[in-house]
């Protein structure tokens, strides 16, 4: 497999997928997936012949989030090269493109979806699951607050209180409990996965799809806006998180292999 951190895919049928392709980390999120997946996405919208896109991991994990590589950097007060447009743009905006792409996309979370990773199947349309998936909204075991439009599509997608429950511990949970509150629409065995994802996204590409991206309009057409909003409110309180002493701590038990002793600083 190519040593890319996204690989791109088109049958010619009407069916493209994208594949995070960093195994050894999990696939966590590191500048190249940053800045290829808007690009890519971009390339999907522009292509009539691609009607519908999935979105899956190398290896055992779907992702992992955020690598903590580039936090323990932050922390250590080593500069992060960054452009005025990046400088001003909301955390985790690379996943806009794909919120806002008129086709049709289907996660097929494959692994561990945690932090950004558990955003990034969020955005998704459609979400199936890997009997070994599991979901993690690790972000207050960071000691920070659920981005990538998390605390927008969770209280939607699986209610308010149990939205809140699941943030509030950073709880894991697994693939059959994410089916029973309505995270995913379907679990299946781990080697049907991909199967699974591509009869739903061929069956979706040979339909009317002029029909089925006015459909999605339709749904998203006040979602995207409240979205951005979002966005923007997650990175002002992100940016509140990163300079407490509880996120400190916890990016260095993380680092530590130890459980992190929060003081509330």
């Amino acid at each position: 497999m190519s040593n890319e951190s996204l690989i791109f895919e088109n049958d010619g049928e009407g069916v493209a997928t994208l594949i995070l392709n960093r195994p050894e980390k999990l696939n966590a999120i590191d500048d190249e997936i940053r800045m290829r997946l808007p690009d890519l996405i971009k390339e999907v919208r522009q292509d009539d012949g691609i009607k519908v896109l999935i979105l899956t991991g190398a290896g055992r994990g779907f992702c992992s989030g955020a690598d903590v590589a580039g936090q323990a950097t932050r922390i250590a007060g080593a500069a992060i090269e960054k452009t005025r447009q990046q400088t001003l743009e909301p955390v985790a905006c690379f996943l806009l493109p794909l919120a806002r792409l008129e086709k049709p996309t289907i996660a097929a979370v494959n692994g561990v979806a945690a932090g950004v990773g558990l955003s990034l199947a969020l955005v998704c349309d459609i979400r199936i699951a890997s009997e070994q998936a599991r979901f993690i909204p690790v972000w207050v075991n960071r000691g920070l607050i659920p981005d990538g439009g998390a605390t927008y599509y969770l209280p939607k997608l699986i209610g308010l209180s149990k939205a809140l429950e699941f943030m509030y511990t950073g709880d894991s949970i697994s693939a059959d409990e994410a089916g029973k509150i309505g995270l995913v629409s379907e679990v299946v065995p781990h080697d049907g996965l991909i199967p699974k994802a591509r009869e739903i996204a061929t069956r979706l590409a040979k339909g009317p799809s002029v029909a089925i991206e006015l459909i999605k309009k339709a749904v998203y057409r006040k979602i995207h806006d409240e979205l951005e909003s979002q966005l923007y409110f997650e990175s002002y309180a992100q940016t509140i998180c990163r300079q407490t002493e509880d996120h400190k701590e916890s990016v260095s038990a993380f680092l530590e292999k130890r459980a992190p002793v929060f003081k509330g600083l």
